[in-house]
């Protein structure tokens, strides 16, 4: 049995600093697409202090590291939640003046304009938050007239950039006051840019998705959820509740786990989080139907630095932490699903065949398997987390042959296993033992001759 280590040519620098053409919504309305139809992969980062906090060195830094790890999305905030309209950037410059949004100071603008232009040229875009939740939710600075007035000044400064916008900032609006004034920063930021592309990004709880309160908004481009940094929630099922709502719309986990975060924020009793918890999250939510991921890491979204006061116990500096395990691993999934056609992946839990004894699907939990595919039947994926046979339905593959792989989601190797007759059922054990050994099965119509799963050209196949 041979293997494949990938060794990816590198696209990065693909993407002007300015008057980068939009992305729009797939005619499938699943995915996010750039303007000439090509998939776009959201591969986010949540760096939520970075405007605010790192100087241009630090922050081109940063930028280019994650540009090398293969990063798409950098999620930042302008009005950040850490003293942002009281503290300086590091120019010494506050956002507005008087804590007014109609007010907005130019010289920290300049820095904000600089970060995205400098995102561009590394092939990275901004997902720009224009309010960390609590300016409108605990210490409200805005009506829904300044929201407006606030959007529009965003939209209108940034609409010949490639930028994604995230409205919310870990809040749910539960008073209507609270919908109406992010209702109003979403319509003038369209009102500046037509072909804004707008999010929302809620707190982790039973109504832990946009959907639950902008769905039918016509500004909402596309769902996203915090799943927050438990280890143990289903988080499949809250994929799987928004892409079966109509209208359908793209969705996506904005915040899961970070790496490297005290679990349930008790890391007494529950130890810290770690690059296979950010995996799991990572392939459970993709497979389960979200057409991207955001990765974080503890010490990076604060940027946690010796002359900062540590926020729930980080491990370590972001100069150190932007480089664990995890950080790294991301990039594999991207390479992996770029690897077979693009557009035509839907979710598919059928293919994973009950127990005999208990009639459930092995696994439950932190052992979830998941499953995905081609809904023309060209290819398979089967997620494992933790080392155990499991048995796989065939039928929904088209062709006569089937062509297995395994598929390392921690080093992006892959090794071909067999190429054998379809029939309607087949076991798989994954080479590797152990709880935290996850492993990918990618199974391909034998006559569709794919490259080795993680072989991306980086564009889609399709």
């Amino acid at each position: 049995m041979g293997h494949h280590i990938i060794t990816p040519v590198l696209l990065l620098f693909c993407l002007p600093a300015l008057a980068a053409p939009p992305l729009r919504v797939s005619e499938n309305k699943r995915f996010l697409v750039r303007a000439d139809g090509t998939p776009f992969f959201y591969l986010g980062d949540t760096a939520w202090e970075l405007f605010h906090r790192l100087n241009r060195e630090d922050a081109e830094r940063y930028l280019a590291i994650r540009a090398k790890q293969r990063f798409t999305v950098i999620q930042a905030v302008v009005l950040a939640e850490f003293d942002g309209l009281v503290e300086p950037n590091a120019y010494g410059h506050l956002p507005i003046k008087d804590k007014d949004p109609r007010q907005p100071v130019d010289a920290y603008f300049q820095h904000v304009d600089w970060i995205v232009n400098k995102a561009a040229e590394h092939g990275l875009i901004i997902g720009m938050l224009p309010s960390w939740g609590a300016w409108v939710h605990e210490n409200n600075i805005f009506t829904p007239t300044t929201a407006r007035i606030w959007g529009e000044y965003l939209g209108r400064r940034y609409k010949d950039k490639q930028v994604i916008w995230i409205l919310g900032g870990d809040r749910n609006p539960l008073k209507a006051s609270q919908t109406a004034i992010w209702r109003a920063m979403a319509e003038g930021i369209v009102a500046a840019s037509s072909d804004a592309v707008i999010t929302y990004h809620p707190s982790p709880s039973d109504l832990g998705s946009s959907s639950q309160f902008f769905h039918h908004d016509p500004w909402l481009t596309f769902n996203m959820h915090q799943n927050g940094h438990c280890a143990e929630k289903p988080v499949w099922e809250t994929i799987e509740k928004d892409y079966e709502l109509n209208p359908i719309k793209p969705v996506m986990d904005g915040e899961p786990i970070y790496e490297d975060h005290p679990i349930c924020f008790d890391a007494r009793n529950r130890g810290y989080s770690t690059a296979s918890d950010a995996r799991r999250f990572l392939y459970w939510e993709l497979f389960a139907g979200a057409f991207g991921h955001t990765y974080g890491n503890h010490a990076v979204w604060q940027m946690w630095s010796p002359e900062r006061k540590p926020i729930n116990g980080p491990l370590f500096y972001w100069t150190d932490a932007v480089n664990r395990p995890g950080a790294q691993q991301m990039q594999h999934a991207r390479a992996l699903l770029e690897s077979r056609p693009f557009l035509t992946r839907i979710p598919d839990q059928s293919m994973i065949v009950p127990a005999a004894v208990t009639g459930s699907v092995p696994g439950a939990g932190l052992k979830r398997i998941e499953a995905t595919r081609a809904s023309d039947g060209a290819y398979a994926m089967v997620y494992v987390p933790a080392s155990r046979a499991f048995t796989v339905r065939l039928d929904a593959l088209s062709g006569s042959e089937v062509k297995a792989w395994w598929f390392d989601p921690r080093t992006g190797t892959a090794t071909p296993v067999a190429t054998f007759p379809k029939t309607a059922t087949r076991e798989f054990t994954p080479p590797g033992l152990g709880e935290q050994q996850d492993w990918i099965l990618v199974l391909d119509d034998a006559a569709r001759n794919f490259p080795p799963p993680g072989a991306s050209q980086w564009t889609s196949t399709n």
